[in-house]
């Protein structure tokens, strides 16, 4: 998972703080390293670094980025990843044309194989990233133009891939032929933007005009914006974009993700006996589905857990004991609604099992006298190949385990998981989605080299 932006202007050059807010709206979808490219004049300047987007640009630093075209990127990592520079986006590269500079959220399955092809035919890489496969793709078709030659990468590729790539004069913007990653586009006066999700269009002040639809390529330059190309295969967005990944407060493929997860705390309700005093959210993500279970249960919803606003989400930390020493850290219960009560506690998804039974520990050390889990998605029970952070099945504690034995094993009274027909009926029963990771069927099947 990770977050892109990108902008073009026709007459500003400090597009650059732009892109700042906007990366700094999409902070939760990846919090290793941040990077922002510009293009002043036909030079791309850039800067990319470990750390979070204010760490990585500060003041000074951001005021020395000049242009009128730019990229942006946070990033999450694997427990397998490299963390050197290196590896972290955007990366600029030269080529016949000129200097392009590319950015994307996705996986790309098929990089092993097409890596082997280009150095078998001389190409030296400099990374492990994908998005230098692309890149080296579109340098090799660069005798036509760079609109053909991106065709004709994207058409090479197979995986998911919400992408963004500048030259000295345009924007070029993609999203997979299945929209497994989201992709939207704003305006800003008559600049435009695009960026993973429309919550960094509010940060800016941009309008949100549509999501890129999947498999389109938008050409944005002086003449303003064109489609080159559209080849959707069949909608499948990953729909742990709607449990976990998107902000609340943004749209996807049409759809309100605060309303979808409202709906489907709602849903979670109807599937499950509910007896208790209240009904509590895990912050932050589990806060609507919670609303919507209170709604649908009439038990009345209470604050029970203070989140420290200041430590970042413990599912994308990349080794275990970072996310264990997260949760200890991270939360803490309001006493006075816990002590004595039977509690229904709402959480998006339990994927390793650390931050739940922690949470569990935490409730019952607070004087609750019941604790009830009611998860708003499915048992995830496979690892993802298209850019969700399961590196290895054995990490997955519903892959491993019965209900009853996470029961047991995190200490709870009773635990239930919403059914993932009623997942997708609350959230978008029109889209289709990629349920791999919850039911092993992918959109995308895994090839042997990645």
């Amino acid at each position: 998972m990770s977050g892109v932006v990108g902008i073009y202007s026709s007459d500003r050059n400090d597009v650059a703080q732009l892109i700042y807010y906007g990366l700094y709206a999409l902070q939760h979808r990846g919090q290793i390293s941040a990077g922002i490219a510009v293009n002043n004049n036909g030079f791309i300047d850039y800067h990319r670094e470990a750390g979070l987007v204010h760490e990585v640009f500060p003041k000074e630093r951001l005021q020395r980025l000049i242009g009128n075209i730019g990229l942006g990127h946070v990033r999450y990592a694997f427990n397998t990843d490299d963390h050197s520079l290196l590896n972290t986006l955007p990366l600029v590269a030269g080529y016949k044309r000129g200097a392009l500079a590319i950015t994307l959220d996705g996986t790309i399955v098929n990089s092993d194989s097409l890596r082997d092809s280009l150095e078998d035919s001389g190409v030296i890489f400099q990374s492990e990233l994908d998005g230098e496969v692309i890149a080296n793709l579109i340098a090799r078709n660069s005798k036509v133009s760079i609109e053909e030659a991106v065709i004709k990468a994207l058409d090479e590729i197979s995986g998911s891939y919400a992408l963004a790539m500048m030259t000295n004069d345009r924007l070029i913007v993609a999203r997979d032929p299945f929209g497994i990653k989201p992709l939207c586009l704003g305006k800003l006066g008559n600049d435009y933007i695009v960026a993973s999700e429309s919550c960094a269009f509010d940060t800016v002040g941009a309008d949100f005009i549509r999501d890129i639809e999947p498999g389109e390529i938008l050409l944005i330059n002086d003449e303003g914006l064109r489609t080159i190309s559209k080849k959707l295969k069949k909608r499948n967005l990953c729909l742990f974009e709607l449990v976990y990944f998107a902000r609340p407060d943004s749209m996807l493929d049409g759809k309100s993700i605060y309303l979808s997860r409202i709906e489907a705390g709602r849903q979670l309700a109807r599937e499950s006996e509910n007896d208790a005093d209240i009904v509590i959210g895990a912050p932050d993500s589990g806060i609507v589905f919670a609303i919507g279970f209170a709604e649908e249960s009439k038990i009345p919803y209470a604050e029970g857990i203070i989140k420290n606003r200041y430590v970042g989400r413990t599912f994308i930390q990349p080794s275990q004991e970072l996310r264990e020493q997260g949760v200890m850290i991270k939360l803490n219960p309001v006493k006075e609604n816990i002590d004595g009560r039977r509690v229904i506690l709402v959480d998006d998804s339990v994927v390793r099992g650390t931050t739940i039974k922690r949470t569990v520990q935490m409730l019952k050390k607070a004087g609750a006298k019941e604790v009830h889990i009611r998860i708003a998605s499915p048992p995830v029970i496979n690892t993802c190949h298209l850019g969700m952070d399961t590196p290895s099945k054995e990490n997955l504690i519903s892959a491993n385990m019965s209900v009853e034995e996470i029961k047991q094993l995190i200490g709870a009274d009773s635990l239930h998981f919403i059914s993932i027909d009623g997942f997708i009926k609350s959230v978008n029963p029109s889209n289709g989605f990629c349920t791999g990771c919850f039911t092993g069927k992918y959109a995308i099947d895994p090839v042997n080299d990645k």
